[in-house]
């Protein structure tokens, strides 16, 4: 279900024996490619956010990141939506493949549709659900609608306490974040959601040669090492696929992206060889 990876921690008899560190369990995403950049997928009970513009893939993944959950690890998870009716959210899973009303049938899946303003005035709505199913995984979509609802300066301050009572149940959380995709900041320091969350993945769409690509990558991730490359990744039948990463450009992710100076010689060379 889950595999093992270490994270130091300076208290109990790790402060006796030096070199001896905390084992933490890693919660697969089921994904191979994201796994392999996670080295060896989320820190169990973080929060994730996952942050990108409209249509970069933000509700699949997180959908993704439910069904394996269910189907590869056994692992119960939750889908809260303030934006989605079920019937819909059910359809679109069934696009891919994903029965989700028979994982709700076996009390593996459980979808809550509900109001922001509802979630914010009462905890029950989750708690209920979480005593029902018993979850393992969250997804949250999205943070960016629920901090409509929320006065100015203070959507930190709710975001922390949803962040907590999820964490304090022993769930591991993806919370979608919807925001500009200028510069690969996504806006997430403006509002402070960068220091609430453990591990930062952002999705965003590239312009290369007149084709809209989508981008992937680890921005942070708390007590781990990770991926450092910017990879290329696209919606699929079956779900998302992750490629390999951007070897011949960089400066994508300000938004003008250029080949690298060897693949641009090689690019000159084969053009001249061609028109020998």
């Amino acid at each position: 279900m889950t595999s093992s990876a270490t994270r130091t921690a300076p208290t109990g008899l790790n402060q006796l024996l030096p070199g001896k560190s905390r084992e933490a369990r890693r919660v697969k995403t089921g994904i191979p490619e994201l796994d392999e950049m996670l080295r060896g997928g989320f820190m169990e009970g973080d929060a994730v956010l996952l942050a990108g513009s409209a249509g970069t893939g933000k509700t699949t993944l997180g959908l993704q990141y439910l069904v394996n959950g269910v189907s590869k690890f056994n692992e119960a998870g939750v889908y809260v939506t303030f934006e989605e009716l079920p019937d819909r959210i059910y359809r679109d899973a069934g696009n891919f493949g994903w029965d989700l009303r028979r994982m709700e049938e076996e009390n593996m899946f459980k979808a809550v549709c509900t109001s922001p303003k509802l979630l914010l005035e009462s905890a029950n709505i989750l708690d209920e659900t979480i005593r029902e199913i018993r979850p393992k995984r969250i997804v949250i979509d999205s943070l960016s609608h629920l901090s409509m609802f929320v006065e100015e300066g203070g959507f930190r301050q709710e975001a922390y306490r949803l962040i907590m009572q999820i964490k304090t149940r022993g769930i591991s959380s993806l919370l979608l974040w919807e925001a500009s995709s200028a510069g690969n900041s996504m806006m997430l320091t403006d509002v402070g959601l960068s220091y609430l969350v453990d591990c930062v993945i952002m999705l965003k769409p590239v312009e290369i040669e007149s084709s809209i690509r989508k981008a992937l990558a680890v921005l942070k991730m708390r007590g781990s090492d990770h991926d450092k490359h910017l990879r290329e990744f696209e919606i699929t039948p079956t779900g998302v696929k992750i490629a390999s990463a951007f070897a011949n450009y960089e400066g994508l992710t300000s938004g003008v992206p250029r080949k690298v100076a060897s693949e641009t010689f090689m690019e000159m060379f084969r053009k001249a060889t061609d028109s020998r």
